[in-house]
C-alpha cells in the first residue's frame, strides 16, 4: 500500500499557493493538509497538522521562512521542510541547510521536479535545485580551504571517512561498500556524528564537511 504524504503549504502569495496545491493534488499519494500565509501561522499549522513535508517560502512578512523552519525542525524533527523560493543567493541556501532544511528549491523548477522533490524529502533524502548546487560548493570551498584541527579532533578517523562520504551524497549502503563495513555500522557512525556535531540531518553534515574541509577523507 502506498503511503500518503501529508503536505503543508506556507507562502504569502495566495495565487502561488493555489497553483502549487492544484499541481500536487493530482498526485494520488499526496494530501494537502493545510495552508498558511506567513511564518507564524505556518508554525502553528505544522504543530496542529503534523505534516510529513512543509513547502516553505523564504521571504514572508513577520516571521521569515528561516525562522519558522527553525521552530518546526526543533519541535518536529521528523517533518521535512523544503524551502521554495525565488532567491538564488548561495548564502541563503547555505543558511537554510545549516538551519535544518531538507532541501532548497527555486520557484521556476519544472512541475515534475517539484513532485519528485516532495517524495524524496518525505523519504528522508536531501533535495537542492540543480542550479544551486555548484553555487553552494563554490562558496563554501572558498570560505574554508583547509580542515580546522579542532573540528577534526571531534571525530574518530572512521567517522571522518564517513563524513567525507556523506559530503559526496553517498547512501548508507554505498558508504558501507566503500569503507568495507556493515551498513548497520554506518548507521551508528552517522548517529554519532550528528550527536557530536550537534546537527540534525545528513544534509547538515554535508554542508558542515565542506565548510570545515572534511569533505576529503
Amino acid at each position: 500500500m502506498t503511503m500518503t504524504i501529508k503536505i503543508l503549504l506556507v507562502d504569502d502569495h495566495t495565487l502561488f499557493r493555489t497553483g502549487i496545491r492544484l499541481l500536487l493534488q493530482r498526485q494520488t499519494d499526496f494530501e494537502i493538509v493545510g495552508e498558511a500565509s506567513d511564518g507564524a501561522e505556518g508554525v502553528k499549522r505544522a504543530r496542529q497538522l503534523q505534516p510529513d513535508v512543509v513547502l516553505m517560502d523564504l521571504n514572508m512578512p513577520g516571521l521569515s521562512g528561516l525562522e519558522a523552519m527553525r521552530l518546526i525542525v526543533a519541535d518536529m524533527p521528523s517533518t521535512a521542510v523544503l524551502m521554495l523560493t525565488v532567491s538564488e543567493e548561495a548564502e541563503h541556501l547555505g543558511e537554510a541547510l545549516r538551519t535544518g532544511a531538507k532541501g532548497y528549491l527555486i520557484k521556476n523548477i519544472e512541475a515534475d521536479y517539484l513532485v519528485n522533490a516532495v517524495r524524496r524529502a518525505a523519504a528522508g533524502e536531501p533535495v537542492v535545485s540543480e542550479s544551486m548546487t555548484a553555487k553552494l560548493v563554490m562558496q563554501l570551498q572558498h570560505q574554508h580551504n583547509s580542515p580546522a584541527a579542532s573540528e577534526k579532533e571531534k571525530l574518530t578517523p572512521r567517522e571522518r571517512e564517513t563524513v567525507a562520504c556523506l559530503a559526496q551524497g553517498l547512501s548508507n549502503k554505498e558508504i558501507a561498500r566503500q569503507l568495507d563495513v556493515a551498513e548497520s555500522t554506518v548507521k551508528i557512525h552517522v548517529q554519532n556524528i550528528l550527536k557530536k556535531l550537534n546537527l540534525s540531518s545528513r544534509v547538515q553534515i554535508a554542508v558542515y564537511a565542506v565548510e570545515n574541509g572534511l569533505d576529503r577523507s
